[in-house]
């Protein structure tokens, strides 16, 4: 299996979202952000799979080593080998990998986020960088659409946020920011013992609309001109927005179960959105 094999399978068997979007690339933009999404998987999958947080900050530290081996030719795994690649053709900012780890490194350190200012610098690390990235493997013409891609890549982790809410409580973690939960009378308590109450659904309904506004203005941001290179983004925009639409109606019941759309369905969404004029 070639390095760019195993990063398209690791793509796949995600189930993720945004295997369909990608679907709509060429196949050298394809191989390169298939590369960036395995290695996010990667290093997302040592803060969610590692048991001992000793040995997961150790794991990082040698992704670190990695990535820089990445950008001194001298990789060793198979991702790191399909990064390489990509940093080549498509001019991908080591700090901006590095980056991305510095968010996985603050899943090690906090499980709770004081306030949204906390939460954005957070979701600014372990996806704003992805969008951006993102944006050089779609490629595009104007300077204005990084800002873009930027927020687009925070709109999609805070849909993430609102998706997983139950499945991270279940690891004794809460992303919504606590001064908005204290706001709407839940207690933590109530988050990790799965209790729906009205301020639940009031506070979800709360982060949902500002999902939504994250969205509308990244859209509101991209060039005419570069919304055909930039594509297979607006599809998984239209993806993500419609799951949105779904959590609020199933009434924002997060907290015992991952509402997720179905793959025929994930498919139209994306070529309806592609091409749209």
């Amino acid at each position: 299996m070639t390095p760019d094999d195993y990063c398209a399978d690791k793509v796949a068997r995600s189930g993720s979202s945004f295997y369909y979007s990608f679907r709509l690339l060429t196949p050298e933009r394809r191989a390169a952000i298939n590369a960036l999404y395995a290695f996010c998987r990667e290093v997302d999958d040592v803060v969610d799979e590692v048991s001992d947080p000793d040995v997961a900050r150790v794991t990082l530290a040698w992704w670190r080593t990695e990535i820089g081996a990445v950008y001194a030719g001298k990789p060793q795994h198979p991702v790191a080998l399909a990064l390489q690649s990509a940093v080549s053709r498509y001019g991908l900012k080591q700090a901006h990998l590095q980056t991305v780890i510095d968010g996985m490194q603050m899943d090690l350190e906090k499980v709770r986020y004081v306030d949204f200012t906390e939460l954005e610098t957070y979701c600014d690390s372990v996806a704003g960088a992805v969008g951006l990235m993102s944006a050089e493997i779609f490629g595009y013409e104007e300077p204005a659409t990084r800002n873009y891609a930027r927020e687009l890549g925070i709109a999609f982790q805070l849909t993430n946020i609102i998706r997983d809410v139950g499945e991270d409580a279940r690891r004794g973690r809460i992303y919504l920011p606590q001064n908005e939960i204290a706001r709407f009378g839940v207690a933590p308590s109530d988050v990790l013992r799965a209790k729906m109450s009205p301020g639940f659904v009031e506070l979800m309904r709360f982060e949902v609309d500002r999902a939504r506004g994250w969205y509308d203005e990244a859209l509101s941001k991209l060039p005419t001109r570069d919304r055909h290179s930039q594509r297979a983004g607006l599809a998984m925009a239209a993806i993500y927005r419609t799951l949105l639409d779904e959590i609020a109606r199933d009434g924002y019941r997060v907290l015992d179960r991952r509402i997720a759309l179905t793959p025929v369905r994930k498919l139209w969404i994306a070529t309806r959105a592609a091409w749209r004029p």
